[in-house]
């Protein structure tokens, strides 16, 4: 692949993080829902991995989302041991909402969902 085909790439990537970005923003701001804050922006804060982590590596990577579920989860079962509070960062909402305060099996379920969706999109389309 040459070096024009891995910058338009490059880009796409970068569009469709930054867009991912706000939406989970507007999503942990003004969703309050039993669906569309926990389990669908549980499954796209995965995919806005996968797009960051695309625009440092623009050819496929067979193994990414499956690295990107190992992060994810680990970041869960950190929640667990209130992270947060180890850090003494629970008095700021970004770093609340960023790393998450609360543990929940469903959110790991919700996790290797989105990474079956990037394995199944990237096996089928090269995305």
């Amino acid at each position: 692949m040459n070096l024009r085909i891995h910058k338009k790439k490059r880009i796409g990537y970068a569009i469709a993080f930054l867009i991912l970005f706000i939406m989970e923003t507007l999503i942990a701001l003004y969703v309050h829902d039993a669906i569309i804050r926990p389990y669908i922006g549980d499954m796209l804060v995965v995919i806005l991995i996968y797009c960051f982590a695309r625009i440092i590596i623009p050819i496929g990577y067979k193994w990414l989302p499956f690295y990107i579920f190992l992060f994810a989860a680990g970041i869960e079962c950190l929640q667990y041991f209130h992270l947060v509070q180890l850090l003494g960062l629970q008095e700021y909402t970004f770093w609340r909402i960023v790393i998450g305060s609360t543990f929940d099996l469903k959110d790991i379920m919700c996790y290797g969902a989105g990474c079956i969706l990037l394995s199944l999109c990237s096996h089928y389309w090269d995305i």
